[in-house]
C-alpha cells in the first residue's frame, strides 16, 4: 500500500513529467532519502536526473562546488550553504530544478545556535532566484527530523513545479 509520502512523490513526478522538468538533489542530513523516495517509483528516471549525498563538508565542496570558505564562514548547516548546495547540484547536473538540504538531525551535533532539528533548504529552478526555507523541528528524534525534512523538501519541489 502506498504511503502518503509515496503518493505525493508519484504526483510530483507526474507534474514534472508533464512539464518536461528534471530534478537533482543535494542531501546532507537526509542522506539521500528524497532521491530514494522519488526513485522508488517506477518511471522516475524520466524526472530524477541525479542525486548527490554530500554528507561531509569535503563532499559538498568536491561534488557540487560549495565554496570551502562559505562553509568555514557560516557552517555547513546554514542558509548560504543550503542555497549553494542547490545551485551546485543544478550546475553539476542536467536538471532544471535542484534542492539542497542540510541540517542537524541529532541526537548529537546540536548547539545553542544550531540546535538539533534545525534544517536549511535551498531550492533553485533554472532562470529563477534561489529560495530558502528554514525549519526548526525540535529534538524529535533523528528519524522524525529526517522524515519532516523529506516532507518539506517535497513541498518545495511541488512549489517549483507550479
Amino acid at each position: 500500500m502506498m504511503t502518503e509520502l509515496t503518493s505525493r512523490a508519484a504526483a510530483l513526478l507526474d507534474a514534472y513529467k508533464e512539464k518536461g522538468l528534471m530534478i537533482a538533489t543535494a542531501e546532507s542530513c537526509t542522506g539521500g532519502l528524497v532521491a530514494a523516495l522519488l526513485t522508488d517509483i517506477s518511471g522516475s528516471s524520466a524526472v530524477v536526473e541525479r542525486g548527490f549525498v554530500t554528507y561531509s563538508n569535503e563532499a559538498k565542496t568536491e561534488l557540487i562546488g560549495v565554496p570551502a570558505d562559505l562553509i568555514a564562514a557560516f557552517g555547513a548547516v546554514s542558509e548560504p550553504v543550503a542555497r549553494a548546495m542547490a545551485e551546485g547540484a543544478l550546475a553539476h547536473s542536467r536538471a532544471d530544478v535542484a534542492i539542497g538540504i542540510t541540517g542537524v538531525a541529532g541526537p548529537t551535533g546540536g548547539t545553542d545556535v544550531k540546535p538539533v532539528g534545525l534544517v536549511h533548504f535551498g531550492l533553485v529552478r533554472k532562470g529563477a532566484a534561489t529560495i530558502h526555507l528554514e525549519r526548526r523541528y525540535g529534538d524529535l528524534g533523528r528519524g522524525n527530523v529526517r522524515r519532516r525534512a523529506v516532507e518539506d523538501a517535497l513541498a518545495l519541489l511541488e512549489q517549483a513545479a507550479r
